[in-house]
């Protein structure tokens, strides 16, 4: 718990003097466009948010170092195979001149980095087929690649509402801290509360008013934080289910595969064309009549910050049944597929403009 409590602490303190620092300068920083598909806010606000867990990470790294040299080493390894990935990011939030791709390529090499010098591989999956895969290491390097650079893509693909990323971030680290609980591995119960932390002491700061935003550099980061954390916790415990970490991470999983069918093969475009189709998307222009009423600066923001709730309960909605029966591979793929058929039965209601009464917010 001590290692939470500075890890907020400092997270929040360093986002604070990001934002005080950015407010009034930082042109570059700031995300000027306002009308794209994906673009939710009504002002500028600074994206390189991610800065602050970064940050603090750094720090935790430092403090604890005192006592627990073997945390401090293996939250150094980490942060710094997680280095490519969040400087190509947070490069892309100051140019907005990197591509998704090169984004892609980063998280990649970082996913290689954690592989190789880590250990963070994927050996088993409970998933047939892939474990013939996962038996070579060669496979099981592959695997741990395509994942982890996936859910580091995938967290950056739900980053577009205050407090949507972040607290989603923060409640799949917290089911990872609970099982690493359970099954006594106090390593990765540290660096998953570590990470926990780091994530709150943004999210203060960025829900519900919005002051900053995680940016590619945080939101890439972090995926790729949550994803090594619970390869870590794989690797370490067999007693956990491989398909654990997956039903925790489903909702930004699902959501990124569900926009990649959606963008090739129902509209013939690349998967790489941002639309403002996301589910979240949805909710917000659906479920919070933004087209009625006062389309002030203020009344924009409110229902901004009223759209998160609603995909922290689909997110809860995963995290909860994982954390009941991580250790129950057959149970877990059932949540699964039913996560699947509930987020295609939403988004099918929602987009066909038949959402019940009683999930629309009128103010």
């Amino acid at each position: 718990m001590l290692v939470f409590l500075i890890s907020f602490g400092l997270s929040a303190a360093l986002t604070l003097l990001v934002v005080r620092m950015l407010r009034h300068r930082g042109s570059a920083t700031k995300d000027h466009d306002l009308t794209g598909p994906q673009k939710f806010h009504a002002r500028t606000v600074a994206r390189v948010g991610g800065t602050g867990p970064f940050l603090a990470l750094v720090g935790v790294a430092a403090a604890v170092s005192w006592w627990n040299a073997a945390l401090a080493a293996a939250l150094a390894l980490l942060l710094a195979c997680g280095l490519p990935v969040f400087a190509v990011g947070l490069l892309e939030d100051v140019t907005k001149r990197v591509s998704p791709a090169w984004r892609l390529a980063a998280a990649a090499f970082s996913a290689l980095l954690a592989a190789l010098f880590a250990g963070a591989t994927i050996s088993r999956t409970d998933i047939w087929g892939l474990d013939w895969i996962a038996d070579f290491l060669p496979g099981a390097v592959l695997l741990a690649v395509l994942a982890v650079s996936g859910i580091a893509n995938a967290i950056n693909i739900i980053d577009g509402f205050n407090g949507l990323a972040s607290m989603c971030t923060a409640m799949i680290l917290l089911a990872l801290a609970y099982v690493a609980s359970e099954v006594g591995d106090p390593l990765v119960l540290a660096l998953a509360l570590a990470g926990a932390g780091a994530v709150l002491g943004f999210f203060i700061w960025n829900y519900p008013a919005g002051l900053i935003f995680l940016g590619d550099g945080g939101a890439y980061f972090l995926g790729f934080y949550v994803a090594e954390v619970a390869l870590l916790l794989l690797h370490r415990n067999p007693a956990v289910s491989p398909l654990f970490p997956l039903l925790t991470c489903i909702y930004p999983v699902f959501e990124t595969l569900f926009s990649m069918y959606r963008r090739r093969v129902i509209k013939g475009r690349s998967v790489g064309m941002p639309d403002g189709l996301h589910l979240h998307s949805l909710v917000y222009r659906r479920l919070m009549r933004w087209a009625i009423g006062n389309r002030d600066a203020a009344a924009l923001m409110r229902r901004n910050s009223r759209t998160a709730p609603y995909l922290w309960l689909l997110c809860m909605f995963a995290v909860v049944p994982s954390v009941l029966l991580w250790d129950n591979s057959r149970a877990l793929g059932l949540c699964i597929v039913l996560f699947a058929l509930v987020y295609i039965v939403l988004y099918g209601l929602i987009i066909r403009f038949k959402v019940p009464r009683w999930l629309v917010s009128r103010r």
